[in-house]
């Protein structure tokens, strides 16, 4: 193959080679394309659905299965591992994709696939790339061919797909969850690409020591595709030295795959999911975790405001009365981020992040409000004692409204035992933990009073 090359700029007689090209059939196709498994052996990652005796391995192998939905991040194999699945049960793999095809292309598929098993007896595997796009009648579409066995159907969707497919077509189907990929996994992947002349790099000469394999790996952020085609943008635009040796750089490698994206969908999994980590560090006192998934969504590009209501919220539900100066610094963490807008803004965010993950712990007013509300939705609805009625009208007197009432700030202490529900009904619990402990002391002292009225004397009608 001829040799291309590039004019120095120092000296124009002075030219340094460009790798030589890969072969037609090579650099039609991506490398990402080209890498896909050939068996389950070259397969890398999702060990936790593909390793031996696990189920989704046991029903390749056994050919045993109708329906399957894999869900997951980008880059992860979801489609790979289609292409394995048909491969395995030598069956015909058809690639439809929820973006591009309609209801005629999924008719023509299935009537391809029933004319193929009538006249040759061949299954086969209809693959719906992207399945959430299709509409609910696509999907609807698809299910009495799946019914009558036409074909076996696998779905990929980087959606949860108990939100975005529809009831029907999940409980037809086995349903996986794919991982992002560590970052060893993907460094294998990429060593193999490296080395196979048959579908990779194996044809040129290339030298990639492991940090800069690593920092690929790493900044990929579990996804295949995207450190693949980092490395191929890096093995191809690099000039070799004189004997024809590409060195691939941890400098070279940084530069091909630039700045990490975050896989972070904003009305998805990994939104919910990281905002459910984040609180639960919270309530969980780990500030370095809650601190790693805020970053997390402020590099995502997560609105701030989301974040700041999501503060409020815990500072009340989970530090509440254990330290009530949590919800104000919550609030005022979320209108000075307002107020100043990002990047700052993540400044004071940080700042009640940490404060209420170091703060001591109660929920006792939530799960006091929960009870009481359950017992309004589910139980005999409780009538305001006369002696509690509004005396703000008139005629109210007349109705007994407010007799018998007692004025707490008429006694001692601002305090008078009298009953405030016509049955005696605890709900609030209140912890040892931070300045709720001087509360319970208090309450208990209260309630010690409430008790000793009710014995000597029946509550006011």
């Amino acid at each position: 193959m001829d040799e291309l090359f590039c004019d120095d700029a120092d000296d124009a007689d002075s030219r340094t080679p460009i790798p030589s090209q890969l072969p037609a059939h090579l650099s039609a196709i991506p490398l990402a394309a080209r890498m896909r498994p050939r068996s389950l052996d070259e397969y890398a990652g999702q060990q936790h659905i593909l390793a031996p005796g696990k189920l989704l391995r046991r029903a390749i192998e056994a050919d045993r299965f109708s329906s399957l939905l894999f869900y997951g991040p980008p880059g992860t194999g979801k489609t790979s591992l289609a292409q394995l699945i048909a491969r395995s049960t030598q069956s015909r793999f058809v690639n439809l994709s929820g973006v591009e095809s309609n209801v005629a292309d999924i008719r023509k598929a299935v009537e391809t696939a029933e004319a193929m098993r009538r006249l040759h007896q061949r299954g086969t595997t209809l693959f719906v790339d992207e399945i959430h796009r299709f509409s609910k009648s696509q999907q609807d579409v698809l299910l009495p061919w799946i019914e009558r066995g036409t074909v076996r159907f696998i779905g990929a969707t980087t959606h949860n797909p108990f939100f975005y497919v529809n009831s029907p077509l999940v409980s037809r189907s086995q349903v996986f969850q794919l991982e992002p990929l560590d970052s060893s996994d993907i460094v294998t992947i990429l060593r193999r690409a490296l080395t196979d002349p048959d579908v990779g790099l194996g044809l040129l000469k290339i030298n990639a020591p492991d940090d800069a394999l690593l920092h690929l790996a790493t900044m990929a952020d579990g996804d295949a595709r995207k450190a693949l085609t980092a490395l191929e943008t890096a093995a191809l635009t690099t000039p070799p030295d004189p004997s024809g040796l590409i060195s691939i750089t941890l400098d070279v490698a940084a530069d091909s795959i630039q700045k990490k994206t975050v896989v972070y969908d904003a009305d998805g999994d990994a939104h919910y999911d990281t905002i459910s980590a984040f609180i639960k560090s919270i309530r969980g006192s780990d500030p370095d975790a809650a601190l790693y998934w805020l970053a997390k969504m402020l590099h995502a590009g997560e609105d701030f405001r989301f974040i700041a209501r999501r503060l409020v919220i815990a500072a009340s539900e989970d530090i509440g009365l254990a330290d009530s100066n949590a919800l104000r610094v919550a609030v005022d963490a979320w209108q000075a981020a307002e107020f100043v807008g990002l990047p700052e803004g993540r400044i004071p965010l940080a700042h009640a992040t940490v404060y209420l993950a170091t703060a001591p712990k109660s929920n006792s007013s939530y799960a006091a409000l929960g009870a009481a509300m359950k017992d309004v939705s589910d139980g005999r609805t409780l009538a305001v004692p006369r002696h509690l009625r509004s005396t703000a009208y008139k005629g109210a007197s007349q109705l007994g409204h407010g007799e018998n009432y007692r004025y707490a700030h008429d006694y001692d202490g601002n305090f008078v035992p009298q009953a405030y529900l016509p049955e005696g009904r605890t709900y609030y619990h209140p912890t040892a933990n931070g300045q709720e402990s001087r509360i319970r002391e208090r309450l208990d002292f209260w309630r010690q009073q409430f008790a000793s009225a009710s014995e000597k004397s029946p509550p006011p009608p």
